[in-house]
């Protein structure tokens, strides 16, 4: 139910746009065979989710959908969790999430400088050697 719901929010965000053609590239083999009707759900659950991306679909005169390994696509698995912790009083907005790619691990943006000039791992290495 999250990544029909991280789904949809998505697809809103896109018909908002005007977008017209549109590429869906996503992990969830479950949410891209339901939604091109290879595959079918009883789950009474996930029916109103289902049935509410397909009503999205057909604002699109073109719409396509690709499946990838979620080994291969771990930032969509996180983005569709963050989607679904997201709570606005307007179930119609959503705040916009600004990502970064960053080419380092995030704790390498957060070690400061030492004043002495050494590296920070110094101090560390000193009481290991003592």
């Amino acid at each position: 139910m999250a990544e029909y719901g991280a789904f949809i929010l998505e697809i809103r965000m896109v018909v908002d746009m005007n977008i017209k053609e549109l590429l869906v590239i996503g992990d969830s083999d479950l949410l891209i065979h339901q939604v091109q009707r290879e595959w079918s759900t009883k789950n009474v659950k996930i029916l109103p989710y289902l049935q509410c991306v397909k009503e999205l679909c057909k604002k699109f005169t073109k719409i396509e959908f690709k499946n990838v390994p979620r080994i291969q696509n771990e930032f969509v698995d996180a983005l569709a969790t963050l989607s679904s912790m997201i709570q606005h009083p307007d179930k119609n907005y959503i705040d916009t999430i600004e990502v970064d790619i960053r080419d380092q691990h995030a704790y390498c943006f957060h070690v400061n400088k030492e004043l002495d000039g050494k590296p920070w791992s110094h101090d560390i290495k000193k009481f290991l050697a003592t």
